[in-house]
């Protein structure tokens, strides 16, 4: 592989204006389609094979035109203090709410409180519930800003006015975290490469991959019903990969160079060694994206898809127009150790001949491997310990900010109503095979009845054929706590011991139980999608750095970090813990998809640092050095620009802790502690203490498996040949390509 990508990386950059060309064209067609193609609404959401997916469906068939998954809005009344929601002023500034929310385009129906029972006994609090045609996600905006209008008129007539439900669940802007991201970004490649040009390409080659990458999803996205969603995580990814692998490719390039090479030479041989471990870091993050198809939801399937193209488009970018764009600056881009004059270029160093930081670490932990790797390994597990009190579940109005209103709403009704009212249950049953219907239908609300922590029971309402009903049951307890989601398990329980008696069925639904569902979804799938993710990419890390022992200790560090990451999770959003400084002003249960998306998106970036890492490491040893040796050398060269990457991937992430959304702070804060704990504690002290341990048997691979597996040449052994390849000649370029045929050849 080395020889093929050295000569790509040669190819690119003779062949420039081409090879510019041919990017910048494709980021015209796809921005001509992004244009050009109609608008798409969100993806809608769809669990298949779950017991409220299935309800849903039914109600789609028996009850035509009413919407069973359609967004719904509760705007809440209060009434001032001393007065009453009944009193004649305040019902008419009511009534004349409950018809300016009719008028909405999308509006199904809207309950008008005083005739659908929905006063408080005390009288102070009153709602009317809206319904819509389509789902929240695909609501238009025209739809939730008539909501929000016709809320506020009713607070200029007195009245405190909040609107709850998930009508107003929009997409969470995002925009200015990636600016923030891009701008810490900028300053720390300037710091790494000491040239404003240097740190200027992989900032400009990864904005046009996730132009290319996110203009392509919004061109397909109303022929594969993608969403908004989607093209935030494969721009959040493809940012974080595509700085990345730009930032080794340049830095080896600049060690080449440091070397004495040519120019060309220094691009074919950077592609051919640092573009290698792209490859191989590339795969590691589609297959864990892709993996996500393991969950079997259908949006999950779709962002991860199209997150691991625009990943894949990076890995494209990083091997061809990197070189190409090096071609075209020339000598403003510095041999290693060099910096630009504007940021202080042509200076003396201090002290000539000094190692570097890189350097001096590895050395000092090659010295002490058993208390670097026991204090790494007991400060993560210390770190990991609150992750056995995981809770998880999915947010609801109750985990928003008290500043929303959706929060004030969700108070509002507790106050009013009770915590349960927040999460009603849709009990549907389906009676179109029995001989009494009706008889079925009174049973199953008796039943439930029955049971404890049911508030109320509304009547069974059939539909015109009087084969389906549904009934409303109101829990005693809030959505997302463990009593309500026993309740719904109850439910089902009975519903399954009337089907034994009958010939109907009983099928739960609703958002309480839909959230409940796809937890219970993303919980049984986390296991398999770990041994599917670990496992590939372990087979493949085998094939790459040639040995057992490495892979294995990859993978177990990887699970260390994600372990300790999930443990801060719990500490900060369920217990509290640092939760003023992270402004959480509700905790609660963890997202349920936080644990499949850290090993996702986490275990991509890890790899990809121990590939940049360690591959240096196997370069060393494989051309002769000692095994503790080789670890101080990978450090050397690797170290800087990979502390670089980590210190890019935390403030990327970091960016979104800011967010007003409780779920993409949740995100922001775990994938950047996930980062600095793989990062710095993982790669940087536990990896080389391991390898300092284990020595030559850290490069151990059975001789049959040697003789099986493909031999890849990361670490550019078959560039390895001196003569005019190596920059001994004049210095002319066609000196440069014969010796490199010449290489070539005997590769």
């Amino acid at each position: 592989m080395a020889t093929f990508l050295y000569k790509l990386g040669r190819l690119a950059f003779r062949r420039r204006h081409f090879v510019a060309l041919l990017w910048v064209a494709l980021l015209t067609l796809a921005g001509v389609g992004a244009a050009t193609a109609p608008t798409a609404g969100n993806t809608s959401f769809s669990i298949p094979g779950t017991e409220a997916q299935k309800a849903f469906d039914l109600l789609e068939q028996r009850f035509p035109g009413a919407s069973a998954d359609g967004a719904t809005a509760r705007v809440v009344f209060k009434a001032p203090s001393g007065e009453k929601m009944t009193d004649h002023a305040n019902k008419a500034t009511v009534e004349k709410t409950v018809k300016e929310l009719k008028a909405g385009s999308e509006v199904v129906s809207v309950a008008d409180p005083y005739t659908g029972h929905a006063v408080s006994k005390d009288g102070a609090i009153a709602y009317a519930s809206v319904k819509y045609k389509v789902s929240g996600m695909e609501l238009e905006d025209s739809s939730r800003d008539a909501l929000k209008d016709a809320a506020q008129d009713a607070r200029h007539d007195g009245l405190t006015v909040e609107v709850g439900g998930d009508a107003l669940n929009a997409t969470p802007e995002t925009g200015s975290s990636e600016v923030i991201g891009i701008a810490i970004a900028a300053v720390v490649l300037v710091i790494t490469f000491g040239s404003l040009i240097a740190a200027g390409l992989p900032l400009l080659t990864a904005l046009i991959g996730v132009g290319i990458g996110v203009s392509t999803i919004t061109a397909l996205a109303d022929v594969l019903d993608l969403g908004s969603t989607t093209s935030t995580l494969a721009s959040m990814i493809g940012l974080a990969v595509g700085i990345d692998y730009a930032l080794f490719i340049v830095s080896r390039y600049r060690a080449e160079l440091a070397e004495g090479r040519e120019r060309e030479e220094a691009a074919g041989r950077a592609v051919g060694t640092a573009g290698s471990a792209v490859v191989f870091a590339g795969l590691t993050v589609v297959i864990a994206l892709v993996g996500l198809s393991v969950v079997n939801i259908p949006m999950l399937t779709k962002m991860g898809i199209a997150a691991a193209g625009t990943v894949a488009v990076a890995v494209l970018i990083a091997l061809t127009l990197i070189p190409a764009l090096l071609g075209y600056v020339g000598r403003r881009v510095k041999p290693a150790g060099e910096k630009s004059r504007l940021l202080g270029g042509g200076r003396a160093p201090k002290k000539p001949g000094r190692p570097n930081m890189g350097t001096r670490w590895a050395s000092f932990v090659v010295r002490r491997p058993v208390a670097v790797l026991l204090l790494g390994v007991l400060g993560l597990g210390a770190a990991a310990v609150p992750a056995a009190s995981l809770e998880l579940g999915l947010p609801d109005d109750g985990s928003q900010p008290v500043s929303t209103t959706q929060r004030r709403a969700y108070d509002l009704l507790s106050d009013g109503f009770g915590p349960g009212f927040n999460g009603p249950l849709m009990v549907v049953v389906d009676a179109k095979d029995s001989a009494h219907p009706k008889a079925d239908f009174t049973k199953v609300r008796d039943e439930i009845k029955g049971l404890k922590d049911v508030v109320s029971v509304t009547p069974p309402a059939p539909n015109k054929a009087g084969d389906t009903a549904t009934i409303t049951v109101v829990p005693k307890s809030k959505p997302s706590s463990t009593t309500t989601e026993d309740l719904v398990h109850s439910i089902r329980d009975k519903g399954k011991d009337i089907a034994s008696t009958t010939d109907s069925e009983v099928l739960v639904t609703g958002s309480t139980a839909m959230n409940i569902d796809v937890s219970q979804r993303l919980n049984d799938a986390l296991l398999p999608y770990l041994a599917l993710v670990v496992g590939l990419a372990f087979l493949l890390l085998i094939v790459v750095f040639r040995s057992v022992l490495v892979p294995l200790k990859a993978a177990l560090g990887f699970l260390l970090s994600v372990l300790a990451a999930l443990g801060a999770v719990v500490a900060v959003f369920q217990w509290g813990w640092l939760s003023g400084l992270m402004n959480v002003e509700q905790t609660g249960p963890v997202m349920s998809m936080m644990p499949i998306f850290m090993v996702g998106v986490v275990f991509g970036l890890a790899m990809d640092y121990e590939v940049f890492l360690v591959t240096r490491m196997r370069e060393a040893y494989v051309h002769g050095e000692k095994p503790t040796q080789a670890v101080v050398t990978g450090f050397r060269h690797g170290a800087r620009v990979v502390t670089a990457a980590a210190v890019i991937m935390i403030a990327v992430f970091s960016g979104f802790i800011g967010s007003s959304e409780a779920m993409v702070k949740m995100i922001g804060f775990g994938l950047a502690i996930a980062v600095f704990f793989d990062a710095f504690i993982v790669r940087m002290a536990i990896v080389p203490a391991v390898l300092a341990l284990l020595g030559k048997r850290a490069w151990w691979l059975p001789k049959w498996l040697d003789r099986a597996l493909p031999n890849v040449d990361v670490e550019g052994e078959g560039l390895r040949v001196p003569g005019p390849a190596d920059g001994q000649d004049n210095g002319s370029g066609s000196g440069s390509d014969s010796g490199g045929e010449r290489e070539l050849v005997r590769a």
